[in-house]
Protein backbone atom coordinates (compact mmCIF):
# COMPACT_ATOMS: atom_id res chain seq x y z
CA UNK A 1 0.00 0.00 0.00
CA UNK A 2 1.35 3.73 -1.18
CA UNK A 3 1.87 6.20 1.55
CA UNK A 4 -0.62 9.02 0.86
CA UNK A 5 0.72 12.29 0.29
CA UNK A 6 1.00 14.93 2.95
CA UNK A 7 -0.97 17.92 2.18
CA UNK A 8 1.93 20.34 3.98
CA UNK A 9 4.79 18.53 1.61
CA UNK A 10 3.13 20.06 -1.66
CA UNK A 11 3.40 23.54 -2.12
CA UNK A 12 1.69 25.58 -4.97
CA UNK A 13 3.75 27.06 -8.05
CA UNK A 14 2.60 30.12 -9.61
CA UNK A 15 2.32 29.75 -13.18
CA UNK A 16 3.21 32.93 -15.52
CA UNK A 17 1.65 33.05 -19.09
CA UNK A 18 4.15 33.93 -21.61
CA UNK A 19 3.67 37.68 -23.01
CA UNK A 20 1.70 37.24 -26.20
CA UNK A 21 3.52 37.16 -29.40
CA UNK A 22 1.75 40.09 -31.70
CA UNK A 23 2.42 39.24 -35.68
CA UNK A 24 4.82 36.24 -35.07
CA UNK A 25 2.34 33.52 -35.46
CA UNK A 26 3.38 33.09 -38.72
CA UNK A 27 6.91 33.89 -38.46
CA UNK A 28 9.85 30.53 -38.98
CA UNK A 29 12.00 29.48 -36.20
CA UNK A 30 15.47 31.61 -35.96
CA UNK A 31 16.84 28.92 -37.28
CA UNK A 32 15.20 28.30 -40.68
CA UNK A 33 15.91 30.21 -43.06
CA UNK A 34 13.47 32.50 -45.24
CA UNK A 35 14.63 32.58 -48.43
CA UNK A 36 17.17 29.79 -49.61
CA UNK A 37 20.43 31.87 -51.15
CA UNK A 38 20.58 31.35 -55.18
CA UNK A 39 23.73 28.99 -55.58
CA UNK A 40 22.73 26.44 -53.04
CA UNK A 41 21.90 22.94 -54.01
CA UNK A 42 18.32 22.34 -55.47
CA UNK A 43 18.40 26.03 -56.56
CA UNK A 44 18.16 27.91 -60.43
CA UNK A 45 21.20 29.02 -59.29
CA UNK A 46 22.69 26.41 -57.96
CA UNK A 47 21.92 24.57 -61.10
CA UNK A 48 23.28 27.51 -63.71
CA UNK A 49 26.50 27.11 -61.79
CA UNK A 50 26.64 23.34 -62.34
CA UNK A 51 26.29 24.37 -65.63
CA UNK A 52 29.18 26.33 -66.12
CA UNK A 53 31.21 24.55 -64.34
CA UNK A 54 30.32 21.57 -67.23
CA UNK A 55 30.63 24.30 -70.20
CA UNK A 56 33.46 25.49 -69.40
CA UNK A 57 35.55 22.35 -68.35
CA UNK A 58 33.97 20.63 -71.76
CA UNK A 59 35.26 23.49 -73.62
CA UNK A 60 38.88 23.34 -71.87
CA UNK A 61 38.55 19.48 -73.16
CA UNK A 62 37.90 20.57 -76.40
CA UNK A 63 40.50 23.20 -77.42
CA UNK A 64 43.38 20.91 -75.89
CA UNK A 65 42.39 17.82 -78.14
CA UNK A 66 41.96 20.20 -80.98
CA UNK A 67 45.90 20.50 -80.31
CA UNK A 68 48.43 17.78 -81.56
CA UNK A 69 50.84 18.26 -78.77
CA UNK A 70 48.13 17.13 -75.45
CA UNK A 71 49.45 13.27 -75.77
CA UNK A 72 52.95 14.25 -75.47
CA UNK A 73 53.25 16.42 -72.34
CA UNK A 74 51.64 14.96 -68.93
CA UNK A 75 50.21 18.08 -68.05
CA UNK A 76 48.03 18.33 -70.40
CA UNK A 77 46.91 14.72 -70.42
CA UNK A 78 46.46 15.40 -66.59
CA UNK A 79 44.43 18.71 -67.41
CA UNK A 80 42.41 16.65 -70.13
CA UNK A 81 41.74 14.03 -67.34
CA UNK A 82 41.32 16.40 -64.81
CA UNK A 83 38.12 18.37 -66.81
CA UNK A 84 36.83 15.45 -67.62
CA UNK A 85 36.17 14.67 -63.93
CA UNK A 86 34.84 18.13 -63.36
CA UNK A 87 32.80 18.09 -66.39
CA UNK A 88 31.18 14.49 -65.45
CA UNK A 89 30.85 15.84 -61.48
CA UNK A 90 28.83 18.99 -62.60
CA UNK A 91 26.86 17.68 -65.33
CA UNK A 92 25.43 14.97 -62.09
CA UNK A 93 25.03 17.67 -59.79
CA UNK A 94 23.07 19.63 -62.32
CA UNK A 95 20.66 16.86 -63.10
CA UNK A 96 20.39 16.23 -59.11
CA UNK A 97 19.55 19.60 -58.61
CA UNK A 98 17.06 19.20 -61.94
CA UNK A 99 15.23 16.69 -60.52
CA UNK A 100 15.09 18.19 -56.86
CA UNK A 101 13.77 21.14 -58.34
CA UNK A 102 11.10 19.08 -60.47
CA UNK A 103 9.71 16.68 -57.52
CA UNK A 104 10.00 20.14 -55.11
CA UNK A 105 12.60 18.09 -52.75
CA UNK A 106 15.53 20.11 -50.71
CA UNK A 107 18.57 19.14 -51.23
CA UNK A 108 20.06 21.18 -47.93
CA UNK A 109 20.64 18.08 -45.08
CA UNK A 110 24.02 17.52 -44.04
CA UNK A 111 24.54 14.52 -45.81
CA UNK A 112 23.94 15.54 -48.79
CA UNK A 113 25.37 18.74 -48.84
CA UNK A 114 28.88 16.92 -47.17
CA UNK A 115 28.60 14.69 -50.25
CA UNK A 116 28.36 17.66 -52.22
CA UNK A 117 31.03 19.21 -50.08
CA UNK A 118 33.74 16.34 -50.34
CA UNK A 119 33.20 16.26 -54.22
CA UNK A 120 33.84 19.47 -55.05
CA UNK A 121 36.91 19.70 -53.08
CA UNK A 122 38.15 16.96 -54.87
CA UNK A 123 37.19 18.21 -57.86
CA UNK A 124 38.35 21.56 -57.26
CA UNK A 125 41.71 20.48 -56.22
CA UNK A 126 42.17 18.14 -59.23
CA UNK A 127 41.29 20.66 -61.80
CA UNK A 128 43.43 23.42 -59.94
CA UNK A 129 46.47 21.62 -59.60
CA UNK A 130 45.85 20.39 -63.30
CA UNK A 131 45.43 24.22 -65.02
CA UNK A 132 48.24 25.40 -62.74
CA UNK A 133 50.48 22.47 -64.18
CA UNK A 134 49.35 22.97 -67.85
CA UNK A 135 49.58 26.85 -67.02
CA UNK A 136 53.50 26.64 -65.99
CA UNK A 137 54.31 24.47 -69.18
CA UNK A 138 52.70 27.16 -71.11
CA UNK A 139 54.79 29.60 -70.24
CA UNK A 140 57.25 27.96 -70.72
CA UNK A 141 56.77 27.16 -74.28
CA UNK A 142 55.53 30.71 -75.12
CA UNK A 143 58.33 32.97 -72.91
CA UNK A 144 61.00 30.40 -71.82
CA UNK A 145 61.63 28.53 -74.57
CA UNK A 146 59.91 30.73 -77.14
CA UNK A 147 58.77 27.49 -79.04
CA UNK A 148 55.46 29.30 -79.74
CA UNK A 149 56.33 29.28 -84.00
CA UNK A 150 55.86 25.24 -84.04
CA UNK A 151 53.20 24.75 -81.17
CA UNK A 152 49.44 26.28 -81.17
CA UNK A 153 50.34 28.27 -77.96
CA UNK A 154 47.10 30.19 -78.16
CA UNK A 155 44.98 27.30 -77.92
CA UNK A 156 47.28 26.10 -75.24
CA UNK A 157 46.43 29.41 -73.39
CA UNK A 158 42.66 29.00 -74.25
CA UNK A 159 41.93 25.57 -72.90
CA UNK A 160 43.96 26.63 -69.18
CA UNK A 161 41.69 29.95 -69.34
CA UNK A 162 39.07 27.71 -69.40
CA UNK A 163 39.97 25.78 -67.02
CA UNK A 164 40.59 27.94 -64.62
CA UNK A 165 37.04 29.57 -65.31
CA UNK A 166 36.04 26.43 -64.41
CA UNK A 167 37.52 26.25 -61.38
CA UNK A 168 36.22 30.01 -60.35
CA UNK A 169 32.75 28.56 -61.48
CA UNK A 170 33.08 25.72 -58.64
CA UNK A 171 34.48 28.17 -55.85
CA UNK A 172 30.75 29.14 -55.00
CA UNK A 173 29.30 25.86 -55.25
CA UNK A 174 32.29 24.71 -52.74
CA UNK A 175 31.79 27.27 -50.54
CA UNK A 176 28.38 27.22 -49.94
CA UNK A 177 29.09 23.68 -49.41
CA UNK A 178 31.38 23.76 -46.88
CA UNK A 179 29.81 26.46 -44.57
CA UNK A 180 26.85 24.38 -44.33
CA UNK A 181 28.93 21.59 -43.64
CA UNK A 182 30.58 23.35 -40.82
CA UNK A 183 28.35 25.03 -39.29
CA UNK A 184 26.19 22.10 -38.94
CA UNK A 185 28.55 20.30 -37.38
CA UNK A 186 29.33 22.63 -35.01
CA UNK A 187 25.63 22.91 -34.18
CA UNK A 188 25.18 19.09 -33.22
CA UNK A 189 28.50 19.82 -31.24
CA UNK A 190 30.78 17.66 -33.13
CA UNK A 191 33.60 20.16 -33.02
CA UNK A 192 33.53 21.01 -29.50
Amino acid sequence: MLPACRPSAVYPVAVVAPPPQVGLADAPPPEVWTRIPQGTPGTLGGIGLRLLQALFAAASIAVMVSTDIFPFCSAFSYLIAATSLQCLWSITLAFVYIYALLVKRSLINLRAVRIFFIGDWITGTVTLSAACASAGITILIDNDVKYCEALPCLRLRTAVTMAFISWCALVPSFLFNFSYTTTALARMGMWG
